[in-house]
């Protein structure tokens, strides 16, 4: 017997797509949405309805989710910031891996949108199929993953070429100086310190554009658009100029003021991912919130006597 569930289509939902909606509202992925609308197994106020219909204020929604196809697993601490066809970009919450890799057995971006059900391009490395970009561990916000074949190819290259925008919010030890800047510095990996990236000569070259949004006590919040994408690439510029993100105790910021702060991790987050859809030509723009624990950090810092 088939799971009949009610859903009022909440004012926020308004003018969204079926399977938009459904994805939102039961946890499902978009994929999975659209093919119990297609398979007749949704209905609005009564009437059958296509996954590409736009729902109206007052609308009811009626699903009915097979019990041979249960709904997907819903993705468990990672958001959903778009999703199409084509790409989906996620909410990725710290200490989750892109991918599986050497070293790594933890949580990962590709596990997740498998377990809900996501089908992600089979191009690419068999263990990174799919991955367009990536997002250290300990690093949270916007990641893309491409869901056709035609994306992945599109957004590798836009990738590669520089032509999406990628903005982070940092946190970095006291006051830059000056409060706008570019650096410039090859990255490679350490000579003598295992995992871990530096400034040396002889590196791939690395181009961090900042700016400082708020001064804060000993600290300030910045703004950076990456030009190039290297490993740690913000850690190591902020780090080499004195100014490491704060609670990244790796690059030499100071544990004490991580420990006040509650930070078990650097103050680094991806905040917007800017492109030009893959299939449609369109200019995207996704944004994802501070997480708790930053938010928390930053609120503290702004406390007055901090």
């Amino acid at each position: 017997m088939a799971e009949a569930r009610l859903l009022p289509v909440p004012e926020g939902l308004v003018g969204e797509r079926v399977d938009v909606a459904l994805s939102r509202l039961l946890g499902l992925s978009r994929t999975r949405a659209g093919e119990l609308a297609s398979d007749g197994h949704v209905l609005v106020d009564g009437q059958a309805c296509s996954k590409s219909q736009r729902l109206g204020a007052g609308d009811l929604l009626q699903v009915e989710i097979p019990e041979d196809r249960p709904a997907a697993t819903p993705v468990t601490g990672m958001g959903i910031l778009y999703d199409d066809d084509d790409v989906v970009v996620v909410d990725k919450p710290v200490g989750v891996a892109a991918h599986t890799g050497p070293g790594w057995s933890g949580p990962t971006v590709l596990g997740n949108l498998e377990a809900a059900g996501y089908r992600i391009s089979t191009s690419g490395p068999p263990e990174r199929q799919g991955i367009v970009h990536r997002l250290d561990v300990g690093t949270s916000g916007a990641m893309m993953v491409a869901k056709s074949e035609l994306a992945y190819s599109v957004m590798k290259r836009a990738f590669r070429e520089r032509t999406v925008r990628k903005i982070y919010h940092a946190v970095v030890a006291g006051h830059p100086d000056p409060s706008s800047g570019t650096i410039d510095a090859p990255i490679g990996r350490h000579p003598s310190r295992e995992w871990r990236m530096a400034v040396i000569d002889g590196g791939k070259r690395a181009v961090t554009h900042y700016d400082t949004l708020e001064t804060l006590a000993g600290a300030a919040l910045v703004r950076v658009h990456l030009e190039t994408g290297r490993t740690h690439q913000i850690r190591v510029h902020m780090a080499a100029v004195h100014h490491p993100c704060v609670g990244d105790v790796f690059y030499g910021a100071d544990p004490v003021q991580a420990e006040r702060l509650g930070l078990g991790r650097q103050w680094l987050h991806a905040v917007e991912l800017g492109f030009t859809h893959p299939r449609t030509g369109l200019p995207v723009t996704v944004r994802s919130e501070y997480p708790a624990d930053l938010a928390h950090a930053l609120d503290v810092l702004r406390e007055p006597g901090a």
